[in-house]
């Protein structure tokens, strides 16, 4: 590989690390190539970039980004390695654990998720359980909803009046 093919292929790393906030370094080292197809697909549905690197490539793309510190990771940049980046926290892991059921590999060496740092294969199930935004946002939105429908309750099943509606109120506070 010419300086140049380094040059264009660090310059290809640094925009796929900008352009998103969950990155994950995996060793799938031990798959094979039906198995290594099988689990770009899963990827490509859940909108997950994976992508074979050079750890001493990678490195110094880490080292380009300025606005965030991949520092730590970089003890983990050793042996094959399996970049996977998106735009939902968990769905990396997710995957994972889903393709993990069939396989013993990818093993997770490292993740930054959101400007937090995880490193090893321990930290996949701490992974899955991270609520994407979406689902913060809706978790949100439905306790905000709750005592809007509870008044509502309240008015409808108190006859549409003032002393319905306290009295329903009482009853169930």
């Amino acid at each position: 590989m010419t300086r140049t093919e380094k040059d264009q292929l660090i310059d290809e790393l640094v925009q796929m690390l900008a352009e998103k906030n969950v990155v994950y370094l995996t060793d799938a080292s031990g798959l094979d190539s039906d198995s290594t197809t099988s689990l770009r697909r899963e990827c490509y549905k859940k909108d997950i970039r994976v992508r074979v690197v050079k750890n001493t490539l990678l490195r110094k793309a880490m080292e380009r980004i300025e606005d965030r510190d991949f520092s730590e990771l970089y003890d983990v940049l050793k042996g094959q390695t399996a970049l996977l980046v998106g735009d939902v926290g968990n769905a990396p892991a997710r995957v994972l654990k889903e393709f993990r059921k069939k396989h013993d590999v990818p093993v997770l060496k490292g993740a930054y998720v959101e400007a937090a740092t995880y490193l090893g294969d321990n930290n996949l199930e701490a992974l899955t359980a991270i609520k994407s935004k979406e689902e913060v946002i809706a978790d949100v939105i439905a306790l905000l909803q709750s005592p809007a429908k509870n008044v509502i309750g309240a008015l409808n099943s108190g006859g549409n009046t003032i002393s319905g509606l306290v009295k329903a109120l009482q009853e169930r506070g």
